[in-house]
């Protein structure tokens, strides 16, 4: 007999006052009616900025406007799926705008894909349409045979009818037929839009896992889904979406990343956030170049993006003085850069916690606490969270178990995955997330680790992130992570890999001796490994599966104490 289980919301003692315990996720029929209520209010305000160039609100609204009248002419219809293969660039969101304004559901795709990664993606999403950055086309045009690809629409680097001057020709090798997209602008501005009712239960985006546990599935997010998530982020953070200054975002994370799609993108699109683009955040002199011209109020970032900020030789040259936020997620912040941070801006980095699957955001810490909480927050306004057991029973106050979520934000389920979906949600319709935590008693919830990450060593957990948190205090160390590895007289043992600090004397030893006196015996790794770098997916999140890879396949490793 299944037992019934309520979130008693225990967490809302901890709001801000003027936090409600619920909002209204069909605040705006649509992501649509959202965005052109923007675009009208704030028409002459600055909207993007990249490659020295802007685009107002109106820009936005006006070119989004001809694209979709183009797809629209062309055949495109409610429902249809539409790649975007885009980077962080003005014509991201311009086509985003246009894709819904059109009626369709956008895919949003990695531009370092490969070119089978692709063709997974495209084909289970069923696509006939695709905007992709120009740098991409040989991994396309590899597949495309593949495909059910009938329509590819280029895009040049400052591809908008404000930047294309600037931006210059580009000269494509290509068998395939290609559009242009601002050949595709211009054709629009001359067409009629034909405007969409579009409901809070249309599909709006399809947004793809990582495919840690096999081929990557589409998360199906609805329209209803992301205004829930644009409700619950603005009335969570009054003083930062509520108020009537002049804010700045600097967006370095990808946005066809769900962190930087919902917070970057929609969330400061609803409220006239002006919106720097950082087209390759790896380039950390840009992105401090732009941090310097931008005075940012807000920043969003991965445990790796900060770290290496507070490294960068000129980041004293960046004036932190108007930021007020500076949102965390994506992988654990670690306690030593958030410090740094600190001590430099003035600001606690806001840890937050969400998935793809959940349009991002499922909880957040409050803005203005004095220290760093090493949670990722309260769950937001109309979110339940349980923790449950191996059983499937509910885990007492204080005690570990799986994060099971239920919300407006949270997805239908993943595209055409109907078993994927069944174990996805338990029988009460809370989701899944794979996510170990620990509910304090003020309503913090703490991430323990990963399921599939936890290392058993001789009957005793130890989670990668507790080990993690420790080596990453000791002087010396610049990045870490800790995979499990087999053991004939443990079951399984804790291996280190570490990045030094340049011109660093630490050393194996040392490391080991430092964690002795930092952690329990059974949680003292036993193997040290130092790299050059450590392995990351495109938003900073370490890759321990790639770790994992590399264990097995006794790749050499530099581990003399002369690393």
């Amino acid at each position: 007999m299944t037992q019934t289980f309520t979130a008693a919301r225990h967490w809302q003692q901890s709001y801000d006052a003027r936090v409600p315990a619920d909002i209204d996720p069909d605040a705006w029929p649509s992501v649509v009616t959202m965005a052109q209520d923007a675009m009208q209010r704030y028409a002459h305000h600055t909207a993007f900025r990249c490659f020295k160039h802007s685009l107002s609100y109106a820009d936005v609204d006006r070119q989004s406007c001809a694209f979709a009248a183009y797809l629209q002419h062309n055949g495109v219809q409610r429902g249809d799926r539409i790649a975007v293969m885009l980077p962080n660039i003005p014509a991201f969101p311009v086509a985003m705008f246009g894709i819904l304004r059109a009626g369709a559901a956008q895919v949003n795709v990695n531009p370092t894909y490969t070119s089978q990664e692709l063709l997974h993606q495209l084909n289970d999403a069923g696509v006939q349409t695709i905007v992709i950055i120009a740098s991409a086309l040989p991994t396309l045009e590899a597949i495309l045979i593949g495909t059910t690809i009938r329509k590819v629409i280029v895009v040049n680097l400052c591809d908008t009818l404000a930047g294309a001057v600037a931006g210059g020709a580009m000269d494509i090798q290509s068998s395939m037929q290609l559009t242009r997209f601002i050949d595709a602008l211009r054709e629009g501005c001359t067409l009629h839009l034909t405007p969409v009712n579009l409901t809070g239960d249309d599909l709006l985006f399809l947004q793809y896992t990582g495919g840690t546990t096999g081929p990557s599935k589409g998360a199906a997010l609805s329209h209803r889904n992301l205004i829930a998530n644009i409700m619950q982020a603005r009335a969570f953070l009054p003083d930062m979406f509520d108020t009537d200054g002049d804010n700045v975002v600097v967006t370095a994370l990808p946005l066809f990343h769900v962190f930087a799609l919902t917070i970057n993108l929609l969330i400061c699109f609803s409220v006239g956030v002006e919106n720097w683009l950082i087209p390759d955040a790896r380039n950390s002199d840009d992105l401090v170049d732009t941090l310097i011209g931008a005075r940012p109020t807000l920043l969003t970032g991965v445990n790796t993006l900060y770290a290496a900020l507070v490294r960068h030789p000129r980041i004293s040259e960046v004036d932190f003085s108007r930021l007020r936020l500076a949102i965390g997620g994506g992988a654990a912040v670690l306690p030593a850069t958030s410090a740094q941070w600190k001590h430099i801006t003035g600001q606690e980095i806001l840890e937050g916690y969400g998935l793809s699957e959940t349009s991002a955001i499922l909880c957040l810490n409050v803005m203005g606490r004095s220290k760093f909480s090493a949670a990722v927050g309260l769950p937001l306004p109309s979110t339940d969270i349980v923790l449950l057991k191996d059983d499937d029973q509910p885990a007492a106050l204080g005690e570990a178990g799986e994060i099971c979520a239920k919300g407006p934000q949270i997805m239908s389920g993943y595209w055409q995955k109907p078993t994927a979906n069944a174990n996805a949600f338990t029988t009460e319709g809370y989701f899944r997330t794979g996510d170990i935590g620990i509910f304090t008693a003020d309503g913090l919830l703490k991430i323990v680790d990963r399921k599939k990450d936890l290392i058993i060593v001789s009957g005793f957990n130890v989670y990668p992130n507790e080990v993690e948190v420790v080596v990453a205090s000791c002087t010396g160390v610049s990045e870490c992570a800790v995979i499990g590895r087999p053991d004939e007289r443990s079951g399984e043992s804790v291996c280190l890999y570490v990045v030094k600090v340049a011109n660093t004397t630490l050393d194996e030893t040392m490391l080991i001796q430092y964690c002795r006196a930092h952690l329990a015996a059974y949680k003292v790794p036993r193997e040290v490994l130092f790299l050059e770098a450590l392995p990351k997916s495109t938003v900073g999140k370490i890759l321990r599966r790639d770790l994992r890879a590399l264990a097995i396949s006794g790749a050499s490793t530099e581990t003399s104490s002369d690393s």
